[in-house]
């Protein structure tokens, strides 16, 4: 059964999630704090589908756990912030944070976004019609069923947005989009739609992937407009 951790340390409104989790038969445990949260998800990491992170924590806030999470761990996460400063859903963006809910929010917009993260990386087949499953690229290959990516030989830990990135450009070899067409397709949404949040993207997805950083073969820069994959790749 697909397992959502809630880490937030407002117990009532971690409750009332847990209980709206299960309504939907998924399976739910709860942490009130950040290191309790690292440590439940360490023994829950082989069935953990989804984190609900709140950001304002007394222990660790969500920022910092978010960054020890994704450290080892690609799992889909929904920041909880009580603000509405964009600079907040900004940095959770980069740090590696899927998607981002304002409080107070309804119930059946937390739901709408737990379901659609859970269907977009665990339950969802992304082959659409005749598309192949298996991206074979230069030195690279691409699952797309199971999300995975060997580059080099080697395989390549991606968050789940920096895997959707790579699949959305390698999927439109040759094309050049801008950072806000990037957005859009990626994120579906521009909310937080930064120059530099896609920057970061960008830079820490060619660490991952590219021989030379440096010297980027796959994501090539088009001065001046954005981004394209190689198509010779």
């Amino acid at each position: 059964m697909n397992k959502v951790l809630i880490i937030d340390d407002d117990r009532e409104l971690s409750a009332l999630m847990k209980k709206c989790v299960e309504q939907e038969n998924l399976s739910a445990v709860i942490a009130n704090g950040g290191i309790e949260g690292l440590q439940l998800l360490e023994e829950h990491k082989d069935d953990c589908t989804l984190i609900i992170l709140d950001i304002m924590m007394p222990d660790m806030n969500g920022f910092q756990v978010l960054q020890k999470i994704r450290e080892k761990n690609n799992v889909p996460v929904l920041m909880l912030t009580a603000k509405s400063d964009e600079e907040d859903k900004v940095s959770g963006l980069r740090l590696g944070a899927d998607d981002y809910l304002t409080k107070p929010f309804s119930i059946s917009e937390l739901m709408a976004r737990v379901n659609s993260l859970i269907r977009r990386y665990t339950t969802l087949n992304p082959v659409i019609g005749n598309e192949a499953a298996t991206m074979l690229l230069k030195d690279m290959v691409i699952d797309k069923v199971n999300r995975t990516v060997v580059a080099q030989n080697l395989p390549a830990e991606l968050t789940g947005k920096e895997f959707d990135l790579l699949v959305f450009l390698a999927s439109n070899k040759g094309r050049v989009f801008t950072k806000n067409q990037i957005y859009r397709q990626v994120w579906e949404e521009e909310y937080a739609f930064d120059d530099s949040n896609i920057m970061s993207f960008i830079s820490k997805l060619r660490k991952k992937i590219e021989p030379n950083p440096e010297q980027p073969f796959y994501i090539q820069t088009v001065r001046g407009v954005g981004y394209r994959f190689n198509k010779e790749a």
